[in-house]
Parts: C-alpha cells; sequence; structure tokens
C-alpha cells in the first residue's frame, strides 16, 4: 500500500531530474507515492518518488521515478526528453515527457519494447 509523500520529494527529484511534474501528477502522488494504474486496458505499478522519511518508506521507494529513469535512459531508443513513472512488468514503461524546456507534459506514453504510444491525456485519465 503505498504511503502519502512529502512535496519536498517531489521537488528533490525534480531537481535531481531537472524537470517540473505537471500539477495533476504530482497532487496525484502526494496523495499516494506510487500504486497501481489498473483499467480495462492496462496495469501498471506506478514508480514513487524517493522518500527518504524513514527506514520503512526508504524501502518501500527504493525502485523510485529517478532511479528507474536513470536505468532506462540506457536502453536504445528510449526518449532523450521522457521521465519514466511506471512499468508493466514486461519491458514497457509510462512516461511523461517534456519537449526540452524540463516541464513535463499531462500527456502519458507507452514505451513497449521501443515502439512510443500515448495512452492517455493525463494521470487522472488512467487513474479513473
Amino acid at each position: 500500500m503505498p504511503f502519502p509523500v512529502e512535496e519536498k520529494y517531489i521537488e528533490e527529484t525534480e531537481s535531481e531530474l531537472n524537470v517540473k511534474f505537471p500539477p495533476d501528477y504530482k497532487n496525484r502522488m502526494i496523495k499516494s507515492n506510487g500504486g497501481e494504474i489498473d483499467s480495462d486496458d492496462y496495469f501498471f505499478q506506478l514508480h514513487p518518488f524517493f522518500d527518504k522519511s524513514d527506514k520503512k518508506r526508504i524501502s518501500r521507494t527504493c525502485n523510485h521515478i529517478a532511479l528507474e529513469t536513470k536505468n532506462a535512459k540506457g536502453w536504445k531508443g528510449f526518449p532523450e526528453n521522457a521521465i519514466v513513472i511506471g512499468d508493466g512488468g514486461s519491458g514497457d514503461l509510462l512516461f511523461l515527457q517534456h519537449n526540452g524546456n524540463g516541464i513535463l507534459s499531462d500527456e502519458i506514453y507507452l514505451w513497449d519494447h521501443g515502439e512510443i504510444e500515448k495512452i492517455a491525456e493525463s494521470i487522472k485519465e488512467l487513474d479513473e
């Protein structure tokens, strides 16, 4: 079960990755840092923001957004301006992206072994 996260941990990740997350995404994660997206079309585990507030939260957030993004950047064809926010467990990744200015758009994309598809206009659409 995901915990809420303090905004300071989101800001630390933004600083580390040199990006700004969209407000709807940040608000969703503040309430529930990570968790699942389970719809008729998709099942994904959302990566949390790294929460260093106590040992339990460190343990539960060790697969955090910054680490997963760093790992994905080594994959051939992964978009340069993408930030990984989740995965489906079989090599497919959910990501947000920016156009070079660091401001991530609300749109959510699927990277499926090199194929890219926009799957939602925002986290709200997937979280319904």
